[in-house]
């Protein structure tokens, strides 16, 4: 007569050579210490935690953003790809490297231009002295990527540092509240909308470049969502005055176009997220982004128009 086994000590499922008593309360597949997390009532394994947490609804922000956004991570890739995108400007100065770091405008404090600058700073269009417009490379003559590449250079490495640091301070907040993919979405309109106001009120043969559009978008940004969530905006209005009133004071030296231009569509964009009906929150964001893309487009197709003919005075 053959006799029963003899009780058998359970091993972890995980770790073989570990003999265990506990359970995990989903699957009661036995774990080790080293396998256990703390559940509500009992342990957990870790395929049943990873199980759960694929299944389970990732927690949002009041703006519909994900937790995510508070680690920084669009904010810093920006600063990051804005510090490469200047270095590989001054490399591409070559000899003129130094030209490119400072020693231009502003008393020496701003940096001269680059061939980066040459191909990517914003120029609306070209013009003689006697306003006969003239073909180059400007926006006028079809490089319409100028409104999107200007927003990423500098001139000079205080401009790249000024903008930086306010990219910084304004941009983790944001991104905690919004999350990743609606703050990236707010930057990039805001640097577009500085950009497409610069085409539409420039003067001609005058490049500009840098992301303060975006920045001066995410001040207005800022005050928006913090009025929506009923906090004190008492520490960010005197800083966003203050800069316009540099703004408009150094105006041969700083595009106010481009910080009016980010200004306003910022404050367009925020307002939507921000006050969007919770119901129906993705959709009006959707088209929050979709419509600003749209009237931006519309308006560099009206400028096109109010731009005088090559060879015309």
């Amino acid at each position: 007569m053959t006799q029963p086994p003899a009780n058998v000590v359970p091993v972890c499922y995980r770790h073989p050579s570990r003999e265990t008593y506990v359970r995990c309360t989903r699957c009661e597949r036995p774990i080790c210490p080293d396998c256990m997390n703390e559940a509500s009532v009992g342990f957990q394994c870790p395929d049943c935690v990873r199980e759960g947490s694929r299944t389970q609804r990732q927690a949002r922000t009041a703006f519909g953003g994900t937790q995510a956004g508070s680690a920084g991570t669009v904010t810093m890739t920006l600063i990051v790809i804005n510090v490469m995108v200047f270095i590989i400007g001054i490399i591409s100065a070559g000899r003129g490297a130094a030209d490119g770091l400072g020693g231009g405008g502003l008393g020496g404090l701003l940096g001269g231009s680059t061939p980066l600058h040459d191909w990517g700073a914003e120029v609306p269009y070209f013009a003689t002295r006697s306003g006969v417009r003239v073909a180059g490379d400007s926006v006028a003559d079809g490089n319409f990527y100028q409104i999107f590449t200007a927003m990423w250079l500098h001139y000079g490495l205080l401009h790249l540092a000024m903008n930086m640091w306010a990219l910084w301070v304004l941009g983790r907040p944001l991104e905690t509240a919004l999350g990743r993919a609606r703050f990236l979405a707010l930057y990039l309109l805001c640097g577009l909308g500085g950009g497409v106001l610069v085409f539409l009120l420039a003067a001609p043969n005058v490049a500009s470049a840098g992301a303060s559009g975006a920045v001066f978008g995410m001040f207005s940004a800022l005050i928006v969502i913090l009025r929506k969530m009923r906090l004190s905006i008492a520490s960010v209005v005197p800083v966003l005055i203050f800069n316009l009133v540099v703004t408009f004071s150094f105006s041969q030296y700083i595009s106010w176009q481009a910080h009016v231009g980010g200004l306003i569509v910022g404050a367009v964009v925020a307002a939507g997220f921000a006050y969007a009906p919770p119901k129906h929150r993705n959709a009006m964001h959707i088209a929050t982004v979709v419509g600003t893309l749209l009237l931006l487009g519309a308006l560099v197709g009206v400028g096109l128009t109010q731009v005088p003919a090559v060879g015309m005075s």
